[in-house]
């Protein structure tokens, strides 16, 4: 499976360790994916993976919108 958040596309970075003595090798920095149960319209359920930070977004805007209706 893709490292991939489903939502926004967010995926795996790379970038550099660098030791002490200032070596650089390098490595991947993975996105935090959340595994998350959807219900579709015909009641089947769907798993996706959502980043973290999507995550307290949608819940961010949910609540802006709550406060507005």
């Amino acid at each position: 499976m893709a490292q991939r958040c489903s939502v926004t596309g967010k995926g795996p970075m790379s970038g550099n360790n660098v030791s002490h003595a200032n070596n650089k090798t390098k490595r991947r920095q993975l996105p935090n994916l959340r595994t998350l149960r959807i219900k579709n319209e015909d009641g089947t359920t769907q798993k996706i993976k959502v980043a973290a930070s999507t995550l307290r977004t949608m819940k961010k805007r949910a609540q802006a919108e709550a406060i507005q209706a």
